[in-house]
């Protein structure tokens, strides 16, 4: 596609996004109905998830730098603001998992639109850097198997190998006598049959009349088919040379987006050193020169110099805004003197606060109903959109026809920036004169005046005691390669997100009508990992502003692909992998001492050289009331005490996650289980529409084709209570070298597949019930449980809605 193409999708992305900021700027009354104000938030999500969209596509593909720096931001904006939507529905509805078939019926859209997309960018800016991390991860590996000695070869003794060879030798005489008599058998069984020649030759006739006639049958019903469109044309079923042509310009305008940005940030550099050179000198005398007749001015009407404004307060830009010398004066000591009685009006306010909440709380949360949480990010979708307007809209483009970036418009930010620089030099320069001018008129003023200062000092000086690090004296590449020697750090496996394939469920909210709930499906599985783990570690913006989700407890059978998933997180973010399950940490690090070096090594290179996750396979087991017999010398319980400790430390900067895998998460003690996991996602066994998806994928994957013959709709449903790993075993297990071999004279059968899936064990239904009933132990669980039963109570809805639901926004 050309360059309008994608400008088109991006103004139409603007245009979108307009309107929704229109509709969230105007002021709506409290909703009383959970229902009600349930389905405002999904419209609005679904909405928000189509701009995702499209400006993904508009930064993965438009080539102008400029306009992919601006793009860049508001794409950051809609992500924050599609979690912060995501986190009200969780709390409004008290389910991870959301039905909004009715909502896609209203915007007439396919369920495919609510599949969250992936930017490019994670790992595309990245790309140096992961290369790196990837070829040193590979050699320390390397080396490892160097070092590694061969295990010796228990070499055998005479006996034993005369032995060897006559059981050889006598089993291939065996083979040859059987051959030489199957022979015998079949001359004999043809001559028999060859004694009456005309009827062998009308038995010959038959059988291949019969199958000349069937071949063309056949043929006739595929060309019936294809002709009323319920099959699709053998040659289309090759990748279309339109497609092909599409994906190598996509993949050329990436290497025109490298090329130009490379020519930006060259531009940028002398661009910046030559507005320094000529623009610089002028800009400091004119700043120092209005600063000071301000100064003079304020002397000449007050009688006394001005305190002048800290850097925090803006310097002296708060100079040349359009106020009085006196008003501003007045300003500056309105403010010292509310930070003077700041604390003793914080402590008075809270006793008033307690004593209003006791009488007057219910009255006013009750009519205060469910209002939206404030956003962190409507803010810079503002600053964005009217980015776009003023610069992008109607700008005439007819002479960029390569996309390159303006040279005018870098000039305007570059001097912007500079004059910052500037006038912070220039600040402090007269800070320094205005306190020798204090001191040379008025010495005890002058004392004053530096004693605030140095006061403010003080306070903006104090910081936190830093935590003693405990290897201050080692580089991080030195424990980088120690916790690879050790295997808690980890490649990931090449998967993607899309690889975890599922469908949507389009019952879900006929079932919740009805009051039965649903179990999810692998894609609504797909869908909380992109937005719980792969966004926010992907992009720094969205981590400091979003919901802040430390934890993630991923719960379900075994075989449901919950590892498949701790890969993918990896692969879409380029995080790194730490593996600190009790059986991968057992024997490592011994002693107390030695699990504090371990979880200091663990986090501080996870947090030098983050993204990364935090693995926990068999979480389960950390948390055990009481350790079986057979797990005491794995010692499971060793982090229990440090893996919560490790989680609250996480902050809002930190593009740290800590993931947990369970197939028996009942066994564990779950208030401590759910004190360290903030999140819980269960994940099913795949129902029909998933399994169908899967089998034939993976039959394609592995070699095999899908043909008339095979009935996948029937494998589907005889399938029922299989995991994708079960699956992936059977059609491994089927699609030999010798069976591809055969497909043209075999096709692929629904048998075939039946007899080694009914060698394994599926997950019956009990299993399953087990999990969901403890899933409704779990606290959002128990809240499901009492909105879908009715007893929910009538101060609770409007609490979410309330001071509570705002507390919880924050965090």
């Amino acid at each position: 596609m050309s360059h309008s193409t994608y400008n088109r999708i991006w103004s139409d992305a603007q245009a979108r996004l307009s309107s929704l900021l229109r509709e969230e700027a105007e002021p709506l009354r409290p909703e009383k109905d959970r229902v009600v104000f349930f389905q405002r938030l999904a419209n609005l999500y679904v909405r928000y998830i189509q701009v995702f969209r499209e400006l993904v596509e508009a930064h993965d593909q438009i080539v102008h730098p400029q306009k992919r720096q601006i793009i860049r931001e508001v794409l950051d904006g809609v992500m924050g603001r599609v979690l912060e939507l995501k986190n009200e529905m969780v709390e409004k509805e008290y389910s991870e998992y959301h039905y909004m078939d009715d909502v896609l019926i209203d915007l007439k859209l396919t369920p495919d639109f609510l599949e969250i997309p992936i930017p490019r960018y994670f790992i595309r800016e990245r790309h140096k850097v992961l290369e790196d991390r990837e070829k040193q991860l590979s050699s320390i590996l390397e080396s490892m198997h160097v070092m590694k000695t061969p295990k010796p070869v228990r070499t055998k003794n005479l006996e034993e190998s005369v032995k060897q060879i006559q059981i050889s030798e006598r089993a291939r005489q065996g083979r040859l006598r059987a051959k030489f008599m199957r022979e015998i058998q079949h001359q004999e069984e043809w001559q028999r049959k060859t004694k009456d020649r005309d009827l062998s030759a009308v038995k010959i006739q038959k059988v291949w009349r019969g199958y000349i006639q069937r071949k063309k049958t056949k043929r006739e019903r595929q060309e019936e088919m294809i002709f009323l469109g319920m099959a699709m044309d053998p040659s289309q079923s090759q990748p279309c040379p339109s497609v092909l042509a599409a994906q190598a310009n996509e993949a050329r305008r990436r290497t025109i987006q490298d090329e130009h940005e490379e020519d930006y940030q060259k531009d940028i550099i002398t661009i910046t050193e030559k507005l320094r050179e000529e623009e610089g000198p002028a800009m400091r005398d004119t700043m120092k020169y209005q600063i000071l007749q301000w100064f003079t001015e304020c002397r000449d009407a007050t009688g006394a110099f001005p305190d002048f404004p800290e850097e925090e307060d803006g310097g002296s830009a708060l100079i040349f805004a359009d106020k009085t010398p006196q008003q501003l004066m007045e300003e500056l000591a309105a403010k010292e003197e509310d930070e003077a009685n700041k604390k003793p009006k914080e402590k008075e306010e809270k006793k008033d606060k307690g004593k209003k909440d006791k009488g007057k709380g219910d009255e006013e949360v009750e009519e205060a109903g469910l209002k939206m949480l404030p956003s962190a990010f409507l803010a810079d979708l503002e600053i964005g959109l009217k980015t776009y307007v003023e610069i992008w809209q109607n700008r005439n483009e007819s002479k960029n026809f390569g996309q390159k970036h303006e040279a005018e418009l870098t000039k305007e930010e570059r001097r912007k920036q500079i004059e910052v620089e500037i006038r912070r030099q220039v600040d402090e320069m007269i800070r320094q004169e205005l306190a020798n001018l204090k001191l040379a008129l008025d010495k005890e003023k002058g004392g004053k005046a530096t004693g605030k200062a140095t006061k403010k000092k003080e306070k903006g000086g104090e910081k936190k005691k830093k935590e003693k690090d405990l290897t201050a004296d080692r580089t991080i590449e030195s424990l980088y390669q120690e916790l690879v020697e050790q295997g808690l750090l980890k490649p990931a496996d090449n998967v993607k997100l899309q690889d975890y394939l599922g469908e949507y469920n389009l019952l879900g909210t006929t079932l919740r009508q009805t009051d039965i709930e649903p179990m999810p499906s692998l894609s609504d599985v797909r869908q909380a990992i992109a937005l719980y783990a792969v966004l926010p570690l992907g992009s720094q913006t969205v981590h400091e502003k979003a919901p802040l989700v430390k934890s993630i407890l991923l719960a379900g059978p075994s075989g449901v692909g919950k590892k498949m998933l701790v890969h993918a997180i990896c692969q879409e973010t380029g995080a790194n992998l730490f593996d600190l399950s009790p059986y991968n940490v057992a024997g490592k690090y011994p002693g107390k001492k030695g699990l504090q070096m371990m979880v200091h090594n663990v986090c501080k290179v996870a947090r030098l050289m983050q993204p990364s996750v935090i693995w926990i396979g068999d979480a389960e087991k950390m948390f055990f009331k009481k350790v079986p017999k057979e797990d005491k010398e794995l010692d499971p319980r060793r982090l229990q005490k440090d893996l919560p400790e490790i989680v609250k430390s996480i902050k809002s900067g930190d593009r740290i996650l800590v993931v947990g895998t369970t197939r028996e998460p009942f066994n564990a003690d779950l208030k401590a289980l759910c004190k360290v996991y903030n999140k819980i996602i269960l994940v099913p066994r795949p129902d029909y529409g998933s399994r169908y998806v899967m089998w034939k994928q993976l039959i394609v994957k592995y070699g095999g084709r899908i043909s008339d013959a095979l009935n996948i709709s029937a494998l589907a449903k005889s399938s029922d209570g299989y995991t994708p790993g079960h699956m992936v075993k059977v059609v491994q297990s089927i699609l030999t070298e010798q069976r591809k071999q055969q497909l043209d004279r075999r096709p692929l059968t629904a048998y075939d597949f039946v007899e080694p899936l009914a060698k394994i064990d599926p997950v019956f239904q009990d299993e399953e019930e087990a999990l969901k009933n403890w899933y409704a132990k779990t606290p959002l669980g128990k809240k499901r449980a009492k909105a879908a039963s009715g007893k929910e109570g009538e101060e609770e809805a409007p609490k979410k809605g309330g001071k509570d639901a705002k507390k919880k926004g924050k965090k």
